[in-house]
């Protein structure tokens, strides 16, 4: 497959002298893991990630995008998504700007790595458990954790979302970026959450996703895609003895895909 089937027409972009905190807002309020720049002339220059914008705090209102801006490969619709998917690897990236041709850098899309996949092979994931593969240093919350203990621990980590765990270690649910976006309890910056006394007093609890979808670690590969591609879920817990001993996203199973990143 290649990636004018997968990829996402007329995205959403911005241009490098657009103020960031603009750039922050259409991430937020689209749920989206990063944005295209383009130059006055229409030309695609790179992205801007999630991570960095929202960073970015309500009193740097005159930072534009173009300090934000980083360089990434471009690639055409004709591309193998497979390698699209290796490129991002690479570049630690999440999405790649597709233009009409390297020479004219004229933005057609985006492909991310969601949208890979939505589109994977089933039959070329590896017959392997999910053991193999998992992650073993699941960072986790508490349901009586603070909601700006959380956000800050997410952005230092990279990470959109934390398994929340009970005293016996049992998995209970799941809090993630959107579940905090979505509220509204992270929209001005983090120096405007600490300000407020209402965000002081939200609980993981209150916020955090059920159920909390959980596999087992001798389960396949195989099982834990169509599990994540049946709920539109982004990461599984894996249990042993219902306490939880590892995690598995789309990319450690892209990666078990790929076989070579």
């Amino acid at each position: 497959m290649i990636v004018a089937d997968i990829m996402s027409r007329d995205p959403l972009y911005v241009e490098k002298t657009d103020f960031a905190t603009r750039a922050r807002q259409l991430i937020r309020d689209n749920h989206v893991r990063g944005l295209p720049v383009i130059d006055p002339e229409g030309r695609v220059i790179g992205i801007v990630t999630n991570q960095d914008m929202l960073r970015i705090t309500s009193t740097r209102s005159n930072v534009t995008v173009a300090g934000f801006t980083v360089s990434v490969p471009l690639i055409t619709e004709e591309m193998d998504m497979m390698d699209a998917a290796r490129l991002m690897f690479q570049e630690k990236v999440t999405l790649l700007p597709v233009v009409d041709s390297p020479s004219s850098r004229m933005l057609r899309g985006v492909v991310s790595l969601l949208d890979i996949f939505k589109h994977l092979d089933l039959s070329r994931v590896p017959d392997k458990p999910v053991d193999a593969i998992m992650s073993r240093d699941v960072i986790t919350a508490r349901p009586d954790d603070p909601i700006s203990k959380v956000w800050d621990r997410m952005l230092e980590e990279d990470i959109t979302g934390l398994p929340v765990v009970n005293e016996s270690g049992r998995p209970i649910g799941i809090i993630t970026r959107f579940d905090i976006l979505k509220r509204g309890w992270a929209r001005l910056g983090k120096e405007d959450m600490y300000r407020s006394k209402d965000t002081a007093k939200i609980r993981v609890e209150k916020l955090m996703s059920t159920p909390l979808y959980s596999i087992k670690r001798d389960a396949p590969l195989r099982q834990a895609v169509e599990v994540m591609l049946k709920h539109d879920i982004g990461r599984i817990s894996v249990v042993e003895n219902d306490v939880l001993v590892g995690i598995v996203d789309r990319y450690d199973l892209i990666k078990a895909v790929l076989g070579d990143v």
